[in-house]
């Protein structure tokens, strides 16, 4: 299929489907015509096409219903790569539609109180039960759980072995008896994250992603993408959190100095060079799985916002934050937001989906080719370790 004739399959959903009617309806119409990922396979709201013609749809239907990405962003960007990629037929055709039109909302289960840096010293147990698995555990920094309808879940199934090995990953039903949900407060007083205890959860089988003792595979296909979906997103130039910035420089004359000058026209190579190489790795992404490169990305992301921030921060120091109010938060909501919000909430930046060091080590062996750090547990049955 070329372009014209993807247009025409636009066309013909605009002419059939009334974008200012039912949002829902129109979203479902989209997934059904292949339009929502065209690169996925037909029949799960793709066309089998190449990653970069999906810039064209975009921009074709650029005036109708959109996605939230902030509630759906986990979803998006970890389940669904990972469920295309282990899911068996019948977990794609349930799980995928629902995803993308919003009609039920993901979020990741994966940190524990002493699993998060180093995610393989999970602890949390999955027991098989016949045609059940018993989950029994704690996870911790959960983005969007409290309005969760489903979770990616990664679980130690095999204490035998050693820690990468034995881990068996699952979907997760969040309505399911024995899943309790506790809000985190965080550092700008409201609680976007959670904290989660599964007691007794009962998972049939027919949720499991993958072979059992093969969770760490599965687990490395969300982690990549996550990394990707965070540090890897389309930013035009100038903007992102470097936006902000320049509209205050622009604003504010008196609060220039020739420090701050050459700081900002720094920050603004590396915003750019971190924007272009977004955009090759999204072209490397239509061509296969993402690979270690954006560990890079969602580094330089973390890097970038925290630094940015501080600088909006410093051009302006009446611009505070008196918004402590306790409260359920959606999503991150940086650009709707005050600096004071901005400079607090991207001090997590370099926490979630992998912390910076983490990543360090990651682009050090894995594109870098240095030696790997020593790792004398390597080969400990799990069971054995210290915790």
């Amino acid at each position: 299929m070329d372009e014209t004739r993807l247009k025409e399959r636009v066309a013909a959903l605009l002419s059939e489907h009334d974008p200012a009617g039912d949002r829902l309806e129109f979203l479902r119409a989209r997934f059904d015509a292949g339009l929502a990922w065209v690169w996925f396979p037909e029949g799960l709201g793709g066309l089998g096409l190449g990653r970069d013609l999906q810039q064209l749809v975009e921009h074709e239907l650029a005036h109708t219903p959109q996605l939230d990405v902030g509630v759906q962003g986990i979803g998006l960007g970890m389940a669904a790569p990972t469920i295309l990629a282990f899911g068996t037929p019948e977990q794609r055709r349930r799980f995928l539609r629902p995803l993308w039109t919003g009609e039920e909302i993901w979020c990741q289960l994966f940190s524990e109180p002493g699993a998060g840096s180093d995610l393989a010293t999970l602890a949390t147990r999955a027991v098989r039960d016949g045609g059940e698995w018993v989950v029994d555990g704690q996870k911790v920094w959960t983005s969007g759980a409290h309005h969760a309808r489903w979770a990616i879940l990664v679980t130690r199934t095999d204490p035998d072995v050693p820690k990468h090995r034995g881990m068996t990953y699952f979907i997760c039903d969040m309505h399911a008896p024995g899943v309790e949900v506790r809000p985190l407060r965080q550092i700008t007083g409201e609680a976007e994250f959670n904290e989660v205890f599964l007691t007794g959860v009962r998972l049939s089988d027919d949720l499991r992603l993958g072979e059992v003792g093969d969770g760490w595979r599965v687990a490395q296909t969300t982690l990549m993408n996550e990394r990707v979906a965070i540090g890897g997103a389309p930013v035009r130039r100038g903007g992102g959190m470097l936006g902000p910035v320049l509209s205050t420089w622009r604003e504010r004359p008196e609060l220039r100095t020739h420090d701050l000058h050459q700081r900002l026209l720094s920050l603004w190579v590396e915003a750019e060079v971190t924007r272009l190489s977004g955009a090759r790795l999204r072209e490397q992404l239509a061509a296969g799985q993402p690979g270690p490169e954006g560990s890079g990305m969602k580094l330089s992301f973390a890097r970038l916002n925290q630094v940015l921030s501080g600088l909006e921060v410093e051009l302006d120091r009446d611009l505070g934050y008196d918004d402590w109010t306790f409260r359920r938060s959606d999503t991150v909501d940086f650009y709707g937001r005050g600096p004071g919000y901005r400079y607090l909430r991207a001090k997590g930046n370099s926490i979630e989906g992998g912390t910076s060091e983490i990543l360090r080590n990651i682009i050090s062996e894995r594109v870098l080719g240095l030696p790997s750090e020593p790792r004398i547990d390597k080969d400990v049955p799990w069971k054995d370790l210290p915790r």
